[in-house]
């Protein structure tokens, strides 16, 4: 009986243990930095319409007015030049969204500075996930609505790629370099450097984001 005991008591200790790990904020891959814990938006921001963002389960739920929440938070202290992301993404039917990345923070409206990479599976606009959104488009992708996927962004220098679950759909240099502000096809002014956002597109539109990790890469 004794044997018994200590052995539930050992599974209850262990599960308690697996609790309180989970508890400290989702494992990344050895080398990568979370920016996200999980449970709250501390070291982000977002300004009008910061309802379009929810916390749920682990994970960002985007839905609503169109909002942006900016990283802003201590990790490179939020100013980012030579990077690889890697968000956990899940799209809903006729969904539209983006990660930015060489962002800065911008109170309301779509941002004005930096670079879209396209989260949008089956929304009207054809441009899909994975697109350097106006810069280089992509219209077919591996990923679907309502299965998770991985959306990762590596930028070298003027160097940009962008990968689904693994798989390069974009391979792209940037045609002016990557030392100095220009304005984009877009018309949105690249910067050098800078942070990250995620988009709420409008109300139609329903994407959750987890699993937020970053490596910095050398300058």
């Amino acid at each position: 009986m004794k044997s018994a005991r200590m052995c539930l008591a050992f599974v209850v200790f262990a599960t308690l243990a697996a609790y309180a790990a989970a508890a400290e904020g989702p494992d990344v891959e050895p080398g990568w930095i979370s920016l996200f814990d999980g449970k709250t938006f501390d070291g982000w921001k977002v300004g009008k319409n910061a309802e379009s963002f929810k916390i749920r389960d682990g994970m960002i739920v985007v839905n609503g007015q169109v909002a942006h929440l900016f990283y802003m938070g201590d990790v490179n202290h939020h100013d980012f030049k030579n990077f690889a992301l890697k968000v956990d993404v899940m799209t809903f039917p006729h969904a539209n969204s983006g990660i930015y990345f060489h962002t800065k923070y911008q109170e309301e409206g779509f941002p004005k500075f930096g670079v879209e990479s396209q989260v949008n599976n089956s929304h009207g606009d054809p441009i899909r996930t994975g697109s350097l959104w106006g810069i280089k488009n992509v219209y077919k992708v591996p990923v679907k609505d309502g299965v998770w996927f991985t959306q990762e962004i590596i930028v070298r220098g003027a160097h940009v790629v962008v990968k689904l679950d693994g798989q390069p759909v974009v391979d792209y240099i940037l045609p002016k370099g990557a030392d100095s502000e220009y304005k984009l096809p877009t018309n949105n002014t690249y910067l050098p450097r800078g942070t990250f956002a995620l988009q709420g597109h409008d109300p139609g539109s329903k994407v959750y984001f987890k699993n937020i990790r970053v490596k910095a890469l050398p300058d």
